[in-house]
């Protein structure tokens, strides 16, 4: 596995180069990577059937004039920013069995942050379908969405450390599936931020996957694809859309 500790200063680059480096490994010219990023920018991003009406207080969101993107994988609606770390992985079905079902890949993959995040003295626990939560309080500091193709996943998720959660309950509707364990709560008091520096949650994560090769750079297939992508799939959703 690769670690590829890259950050793009659009919001497009950011979300396709997770969908780059998943084609690229269907087509045999990649493998398993392991992917940190973060925006500086505040964008909003939509799982594959989210809906914006449904999803999101389009007034406030148009006003503030805050991008907003569809990625390609399932999940709930999430707002990007500063302190808002990222980590993509690409994971090949044969790691191991529970990868090939969709319910057990999340334990599989998310039990590994609980023991990276354990590592540094922080309890989080795993709540289905793909969250995790700080165990005391329950408050959630990490959502998860995977895309899956035939021999690849492309599992991504987000952990709050410093993230301005006023934002979340400012542009994102309660959503109208809710996990059992969020009892009703409004977003300003179920999401939290993890007590913890940015770079030591990297370093745990990577030693837990056990990733010992880095690559600072994007490889020629990379810059490619990525490239394609962003002439051929136009993530941003435009709001006027959705005014009279």
């Amino acid at each position: 596995m690769v670690l590829k500790d890259i950050s793009f200063p659009s919001p497009q680059e950011n979300i396709l180069f997770d969908e780059a480096l998943l084609a690229l490994a269907e087509q045999g010219k990649g493998g398993e990577v392991l992917r940190f990023w973060e925006s500086l920018t505040t964008f909003i991003v939509l799982g594959r059937i989210g809906k914006v009406e449904e999803d999101l207080y389009i007034e406030n969101v148009a006003r503030d004039e805050v991008m907003v993107l569809r990625r390609s994988s399932g999940g709930g609606t999430v707002v990007q920013g500063k302190g808002c770390l990222n980590f993509s992985l690409i994971l090949v079905k044969d790691r191991d069995p529970s990868l090939n079902d969709l319910r057990k890949s999340y334990r599989y993959i998310l039990e590994k942050i609980i023991a990276a995040l354990k590592s540094l003295g922080c309890e989080t626990v795993f709540r289905p379908i793909s969250d995790l939560a700080l165990a005391a309080g329950e408050k959630k500091i990490s959502g998860n969405a995977q895309r899956r193709g035939k021999k690849f996943i492309l599992h991504h998720g987000t952990i709050l450390y410093d993230f301005d959660l006023a934002v979340i309950g400012k542009y994102l509707r309660l959503p109208k599936d809710i996990p059992e364990y969020r009892r009703a709560r409004e977003h300003s008091s179920f999401v939290a931020n993890v007590p913890l520096p940015v770079e030591l949650i990297k370093k745990a994560i990577q030693a837990a996957y056990q990733v010992h090769q880095k690559a600072a750079v994007l490889t020629a297939p990379e810059k490619e694809c990525l490239s394609h992508l962003l002439k051929t799939h136009e993530p941003v959703i435009p709001l006027k859309d959705f005014f009279v």
